[in-house]
């Protein structure tokens, strides 16, 4: 397994971006200022972005697995890298998503806790309704871990 830094050309990777922000109008407005890491294994497998927010902060922005290759670890696996990599520049690592059953769980499992909540973030923000699964999403729910 190896994790490197994408620095150029992020947008080859929109497939798998698009997996975890779904309207490439948004990934747009952090894919250039982020620091983009792919995870090898055979092969790409996950992919993560991240941005400074500002204030010690630095936030998750993309996380995406290959779903064929979900549940293996890779997405945790990018996130230990995040961490080790940022820990001593940063005080915490938060994530907005979606209040979704199967992306919260992930993230609390990862050490995250519950922040805040952005009402409508999702109604507001894209141009069509997004799910995951059977569940709209409408508010964006914001995770914190101490790094």
């Amino acid at each position: 397994m190896n994790i490197k830094e994408i620095k150029e050309d992020k947008k080859q990777y929109l497939d798998l971006l698009l997996l975890a922000d779904e309207q490439e109008d948004m990934i747009d407005r952090y894919l250039d200022k982020g620091m983009m890491y792919v995870l090898e294994d055979n092969g790409i497998k996950a992919e993560c972005v991240v941005l400074d927010v500002g204030g010690g902060v630095l936030e998750i922005k993309n996380l995406a697995t290959d779903p064929q290759f979900q549940g293996k670890g890779y997405g945790k696996a990018l996130i230990e890298f995040i961490v080790k990599k940022y820990q001593g520049e940063y005080s915490i690592l938060q994530v907005g998503t979606g209040d979704s059953p199967s992306t919260i769980p992930f993230y609390e499992k990862c050490g995250f806790v519950r922040s805040h909540i952005v009402e409508n973030f999702f109604l507001d923000n894209y141009d069509h309704p997004i799910y995951d699964g059977d569940v709209q999403l409408i508010d964006m729910v914001y995770l914190r871990k101490y790094i």
